[in-house]
C-alpha cells in the first residue's frame, strides 16, 4: 500500500510536471493552459453522461431482480476517469479517456471481477446458519433469544423508576418465510 501511495503521490506529479514543461516549452504556455482546460470539461462531460447511463443500466437490472455487478464496477471505474479528467495534467488526463472508452472498462471490468472471484475462493470463508438446527430439533429457543433475556434483565433496573406505558405491537412474534436465490 505505501508504494502505491508513494506512486500516487511522488511520482505521477513530478510525471506530470515534467510532461507539463515540456508541452508548455512546445506548444507555449497558454495553448497548454488552454488544453488542459478543455480536456477537463470535456472528460466532465462525458463522465457524466456514461455515468447517467451506468446509473440507468443498474435500476434496469435492480427492476428485473439482476444483480448489477458489472455496472457497478463500470460506475467505479468512470469515478477514478473523473478524477484522472479534472486533475490537471496531460498524463492523468490519458488515462481518464483511455477510462471512458467502453471497451478499456470492459476488459478492466472483466479482470477485477476474476481477481475478485480468486480472492473469495481463496478467502474459503462460509456461512451457517444454526435457525435450521434450533427448528429441526423441536426446540422453539431462538438462538438469540439468550442475549436478549440478558439485554432485557440489564434494562428492567434501569426502568424501574420509570412509568412503562402499555407496547401497541406484539412482542416475541417472528415472521417466518421462503427466499429465493435467482442468479
Amino acid at each position: 500500500m505505501f508504494r502505491f501511495l508513494f506512486i500516487l503521490f511522488i511520482v505521477v506529479p513530478i510525471i506530470e510536471i515534467m510532461v507539463l514543461m515540456n508541452v508548455g516549452a512546445w506548444l507555449g504556455a497558454w495553448p497548454t493552459i488552454a488544453i488542459v482546460i478543455i480536456t477537463a470539461w470535456l472528460g466532465a462531460k462525458n463522465v457524466k453522461q456514461q455515468g447517467i447511463a451506468t446509473l440507468n443500466s443498474v435500476q434496469t437490472k435492480m427492476a428485473q431482480g439482476e444483480m448489477p455487478s458489472d455496472e457497478i464496477v463500470a460506475g467505479v471505474l468512470l469515478l477514478v476517469a473523473g478524477v484522472f479528467l479534472v486533475t490537471p495534467g496531460f498524463v492523468t488526463d490519458f488515462f481518464g479517456l483511455s477510462l471512458l472508452v467502453p471497451q478499456v472498462r470492459k476488459a478492466l471490468i472483466k479482470s477485477v471481477q476474476g481477481h475478485l472471484v480468486n480472492s473469495k475462493s481463496s478467502a474459503g470463508f462460509t456461512y451457517q446458519s444454526d435457525i435450521h438446527n434450533h427448528q429441526a430439533g423441536g426446540g422453539n429457543q431462538s438462538p438469540f433469544q439468550d442475549l436478549s433475556q440478558g439485554i432485557k434483565g440489564s434494562l428492567k433496573g434501569s426502568l424501574k423508576d420509570k412509568e412503562e406505558k402499555p407496547r401497541d405491537h406484539h412482542q416475541g412474534e417472528t415472521l417466518e418465510g421462503e427466499f429465493e436465490r435467482k442468479e
